[in-house]
């Protein structure tokens, strides 16, 4: 089930995005760890963080972000993490058909995200729920402990 998050939810979404294992390819560094609660308060004061759960137990996290006027059928898919405890249990693909189902049930027609070009697990997982490749964005993402830039490949989903 995916639900809206609340302001009970933040521990569970503060150790998402700083475990080592999955922090890499989300949005903020570690050092912005003691900025992330003004970041989580705005996000879930706007309404785009959301919490995936199975048995009731908060499994996963996403933010679905969506467009406006002419892009208004189009949400943008960020954030997305299965808490590693849950690895390898097929959670991920069962977060993102509930995520697309979402997208369907607000009339959206199109669900983009990127994903870092290293991250082959995840491009083969969003292959899987009929996610595609669009193209590569050069240079996209700055990790700042790395001294880096990173590519990152555009895929969308369709509905």
């Amino acid at each position: 089930m995916v639900r809206q998050a609340t302001p009970d939810d933040y521990e569970f979404i503060r150790t998402l995005y700083f475990h080592p294992l999955t922090n890499p390819f989300l949005l903020y560094e570690m050092s912005d760890a003691p900025d992330f609660p003004a970041i989580f308060d705005d996000l879930q004061a706007k309404g785009l963080l959301y919490i995936f759960e199975t048995e009731g137990i908060p499994r996963g996290m996403f933010k679905l972000i969506p467009l406006n006027y002419r892009t208004s059928h189009i949400a943008y898919l960020g954030g997305v993490a299965i808490h590693p405890d849950y690895f390898g249990a097929g959670l991920g693909s069962q977060m993102l058909l509930e995520i697309i189902q979402l997208g369907k049930d607000r009339g959206l027609r199109r669900i983009e995200l990127s994903v870092a070009h290293i991250n082959e697990k995840a491009i083969r997982l969003y292959e899987k729920t009929g996610f595609q490749k669009e193209g590569v964005l050069r240079d996209y993402c700055w990790l700042k402990s790395e001294n880096r830039y990173m590519d990152e490949v555009m895929m969308a989903h369709l509905m």
